[in-house]
């Protein structure tokens, strides 16, 4: 929002400098960007008019001007192609200094003497116009210096507003605003109501009340557009970065910055039968102001008549139905659109305008009354015509309503971490709009005005005091918090934790978006609906992820795609499972790797990492908290990983993470030529171990068996040495698979597993009959169970 310094003060103008102004804007929230001052730096230069303009002797594209400036006249040489007898124009007289440390002498151009130089508004840098002179208004006052006569010693301010503050996206919002905080008068307007000249209406229906609660129209005839816009309206439009169009354009352009309103005028010529304000037909189209066409989508507001959308509500008008050159009739509009309505409407199709801005924040559902009868008169002074009955359709039920606020002081004490005066809380508040009334001595009761949609809670009124009274007046207390140590959970291993394993065993940790593209979602997640966002950044963040494998498998790819052939990659965060009706938001643990197994050396091999070196690394996390046992790796299948390299983790018969290779169809769609591996685990359970306990060390020696097992090569070693547990005894202390072979010299539809255990009794030692005792029964448990046979 940029506007100009002296139109504020127009309408308040508090006893501080221009610098201390800025400087309380931004400390109240409204953060000045830029503060440009809107002419170069220049003197001498006075109005003046050109009596004659005459071809130059010598030169084609010189004309030597006779110029007053009322009470001399003086012979300029001047090459502007607009120079020419009657205007009025800055005229830089000898001695003069321009912008640029330029200072105006007397010279001969072409061997005429020329007495000064006639200035364009780029030349003064009031704007970038070098198309030729500046002209000024036909009742300039001759003579006057043309920065008193421009009002140039002022400044265009720019303000950066978030976006709940809507209310200010205007010169009066801001003038309360500059009211409050230096509790100075404000000056408004003065609107009164436009009597009828005639009785033209044209009917109005209102088809979506929910979308546009209220809506009023106007018929105005007979103006004449040929008149141009006052000067102090165009400037006061070039200060706030608007340009000038025509007189109709400019007075609606005015009234949103000075009220807040934005408003329309189509050409009542164009409007067949009345106005419909409904929700567009799918694929309707409609040719905007800009010139560009647009399809139009069944959710868009538009401004209808019997025939055709004029334009969509809220964003831009039709072209057809704009005013042109040709109007004598218009009928002006002035609505309300609710903000959730009409939220990303211009983004969606390609435009940014400056009544979208406004609607998209919020206007004030009261205002529009007061603005067509603002631009009514605005109208009527400057381009003439009669102004018909306003036609208003307002649903009340669908209009903002917020319920009055409780107020408490003690309240505001605890939050400000001081007490403030009754008669100062009142004071602000009111200065604001708000309606307070005093319920006791330390409670108030609090209406909000309708320009201040972002008010609905006590804290945010407390925020209002805090904002105004000023942050850097608030008294400044240290937090107070018993700092006695907390007991460590002992049975968890803390994320932080977990992320310092993965980094040791050679990982970096990635952070993606939660956001993926549907069509990557499809591929990981077939046949299964993502949940869709309502308003996406892009089309290809639309979903919600439900796993972190796809983020990681990209990140994993642009690395291979910038010459990284050894990736390990993981990340911590949430997957989305499900539609918002029961939405299920899981913290998640997941990794990927590729590549070589180790870092490039003159020691290391080049082996490629393969599953094994995968499940490592997912045993490390497994058993960190020390629950490693409560775990187990069980053949299964997911759509996105290899149909044989895939294992389900479970842990007491619960579903816990998937470990595998990726689909080779998948990492050919992804354009990835070399072995992928992955995990992904539900962080809670892995985070979750057992309490550590001491054991006392046995003072015995161990006894160790191995044994060479013949299983079914199908067969999952998981279940066998889970066998091998359970019946070798309570003093078994270690089990280890140390050996998996098949191939030349046995069964080809077995397998051989090779096992070591140990024996270990707390209190005596072991004797080779116990020992060989308890061997047996494992063989034969292996036999009853796999047929399993001992390898020969």
């Amino acid at each position: 929002m940029k506007f100009s310094e002296q139109w504020l003060r127009s309408w308040v103008n508090p006893a501080v400098s221009r610098d201390e102004l800025v400087a309380r804007l931004s400390m109240v929230g409204l953060e000045v960007d830029a503060v440009i001052p809107v002419a170069g730096q220049f003197s001498g230069v006075v109005v003046g008019e050109i009596l004659s303009a005459e071809q130059h002797p010598d030169a084609d594209k010189l004309r030597v001007c006779q110029v007053s400036n009322g009470s001399a006249t003086f012979q300029v040489v001047c090459g502007a192609p607009n120079a020419r007898a009657g205007i009025k124009i800055p005229f830089a007289m000898i001695g003069a200094e321009l912008p640029g440390d330029f200072k105006i002498k007397q010279a001969k151009l072409r061997g005429v003497e020329s007495q000064g130089m006639l200035c364009s508004a780029s030349e003064l840098q009031i704007s970038d116009d070098n198309s030729g002179l500046m002209e000024l208004a036909a009742d300039a006052p001759l003579g006057q210096d043309v920065r008193a006569y421009l009002g140039l010693d002022d400044a265009s301010i720019e303000i950066g507003l978030t976006p709940n503050r809507g209310d200010c996206l205007s010169l009066a919002g801001l003038a309360r605003e500059v009211g409050a905080i230096y509790g100075a008068p404000v000056t408004a307007v003065s609107i009164a109501p436009v009597a009828a000249a005639h009785d033209e209406v044209r009917p109005v229906e209102v088809l979506a009340p929910k979308a546009c609660p209220r809506y009023l129209g106007r018929v105005i005839r007979s103006v004449d557009l040929s008149k141009p816009t006052p000067l102090w309206m165009v400037e006061r439009l070039r200060r706030s970065d608007i340009r000038s169009i025509d007189a109709a354009v400019d007075i609606t352009n005015y009234v949103m910055l000075e009220l807040g309103q934005p408003m329309h005028a189509f050409d009542l010529a164009e409007i067949n039968g009345g106005i419909r304000v409904r929700m567009a037909e799918e694929g309707e189209k409609l040719v905007l102001l800009d010139g560009q066409e647009v399809s139009l989508r069944a959710d868009t507001l538009v401004i209808a008549d019997h025939n055709r959308a004029l334009a969509i509500a809220g964003v831009m008008g039709g072209e057809h139905s704009g005013v042109s050159g040709k109007t004598r009739d218009l009928f002006l509009e002035s609505a309300f659109f609710d903000t959730i309505s009409v939220a990303g409407k211009a983004r969606s199709y390609g435009l940014h305008t400056d009544s979208s801005h406004r609607f998209e924040r919020g206007v004030d559902s009261q205002l529009a009354r007061n603005a067509m009868e603002r631009a009514t008169a605005l109208l009527l002074e400057i381009v003439g015509g009669e102004a018909g009955p306003i036609i208003e359709v307002a649903s009340a039920a669908d209009l903002p309503n917020v319920a009055p606020i409780t107020l408490r002081a003690e309240r505001i004490s605890q939050m400000l971490s001081m007490d403030m005066d009754g008669a100062e809380v009142e004071r602000l508040l009111t200065a604001l709009g708000l309606g307070v009334t005093a319920q006791g001595a330390s409670q108030w009761l609090v209406s909000v005005p309708s320009h201040r949609f972002d008010i609905s809670l006590e804290v945010d009124l407390i925020e209002e005091l805090g904002r105004l009274y000023g942050y850097n007046r608030l008294p400044v207390r240290y937090p107070q918090a018993r700092l006695a140590p907390q007991a460590k959970a002992e049975a968890r291993a803390e994320l932080p934790a977990l992320r310092r394993l993965l980094v040791a065993r050679g990982y970096q940790e990635a952070i993606t978006y939660s956001f993926i593209d549907p069509k990557l979602f499809e591929l990981f997640n077939p046949g299964v609906a993502p949940l869709q966002l309502a308003n996406p950044i892009s089309a290809d963040m639309a979903a919600m992820r439900s796993s972190l494998w796809p983020g990681l498998v990209r990140a994993l790819e642009h690395n291979l795609n910038r010459q990284q052939s050894r990736v390990r990659l993981f990340e911590s965060g949430l997957r989305f499972v499900g539609q918002l009706e029961g939405l299920k938001q899981e913290a998640m643990l997941a990794g990927v790797i590729s590549g070589s197994r180790l870092p490039e050396g003159w020691a290391n091999g080049r082996e490629s990492v393969d599953f094994y070196d995968l499940k490592a690394d997912v045993e490390a996390l497994l058993g960190y908290a020390g629950a490693a046992a409560a775990f187990s790796f069980v053949p299964g299948e997911h759509p996105a990983l290899h149909p044989g390299q895939t294992a389900r983790i479970e842990r007491e018969g619960r579903l816990v993470g998937f470990v595998g290779a990726l689909h080779p169809e998948l990492a050919k769609t992804l354009g990835l030529d070399q072995p992928v591996f992955l995990f992904e685990l539900v962080l809670a359970e892995v985070a979750t171990g057992r309490m550590p306990a001491f054991s006392e060390l046995s003072r015995f020696p161990e006894v160790r068996r191995d044994l060479a097992l013949l299983v079914d090569r199908e067969q999952p070693a998981e279940a066998v040495l889970a066998t091998i547990r359970e019946a070798a005894g309570e003093w078994l202390t270690d089990l280890k698979l140390f050996d998996v072979y098949h191939g030349k010299g046995i069964d080809p539809h077995r397998k051989s597993l090779a096992v070591g255990l140990t024996w270990q009794h707390p209190s005596r030692t072991l004797n080779d009959d116990e020992v060989s005792t308890t061997t047996q029964n494992i063989i034969t448990s292996l036999e009853e169970r796999f047929n399993a046979t001992l390898r020969k």
